[in-house]
């Protein structure tokens, strides 16, 4: 009964991770990468669809994202999805491809993104502790029912912490990668 609740633990927080890993890849350093545009929707006649759905996403240099749609007549609606999205990019439409050519960042900006970061670091590790509580709360409830051992359910916790220091060191890590990364100059 325990293993299940430490497995269920362990996937959540993987989960966890990956949900960070995915909002620190979309986050701009000033360098190109396909994954700003990831999140970007096209409405697609009628129909909100992902910009890499539609089209092909290249980096063909440090400071320029190629999108070519597929269908021609998409560029005006994702040149018009880019505007209106918060990435602070100006696209610029040749012919049926759209370039987005990145500027680089100022000091401030590079400090503004790194409380970003900070702040979606320590969201996570609030998911990571409410993941802990709710799968120690569930143990009470089994050694208030007789399910389990008190024994049973502090060996579980110690494992459930060992998962929580695991996982916090390591969305440490990934923090401490994508500060130095938007720092960079």
């Amino acid at each position: 009964m325990t293993q299940l609740l430490i497995d269920d633990a362990d996937q959540r927080m993987k989960k966890t991770r990956s949900v960070l890993e995915k909002e620190l890849s979309s986050i701009r350093t000033g360098r190109a990468n396909a994954a700003l545009v990831d999140g970007l929707t096209v409405d697609y006649y009628g129909t909100p669809t992902p910009i890499i759905q539609i089209a092909t996403i290249n980096v063909p240099e440090a400071r320029l994202i190629t999108i070519q749609p597929w269908d021609k007549g998409m560029v005006q609606a994702i040149e018009k999805s880019i505007l209106q999205s918060d990435l602070g990019i100006s696209p610029a439409v040749d012919g049926d491809i759209i370039r987005l050519p990145i500027p680089s960042l100022t000091s401030d900006r590079r400090k503004e993104i790194a409380k970003i970061v900070r702040s979606k670091t320590e969201s996570e590790k609030v998911s990571l502790r409410n993941v802990r509580r709710d799968v120690l709360d569930h143990m009470k409830k089994l050694v208030k029912g007789k399910d389990i051992s008190e024994d049973e359910a502090k060996r579980a916790g110690g494992v459930i912490q060992q998962l929580i220091d695991k996982y916090s060191s390591e969305i440490d890590g990934m923090s401490a990668a994508k500060e130095a990364e938007v720092m960079e100059v």
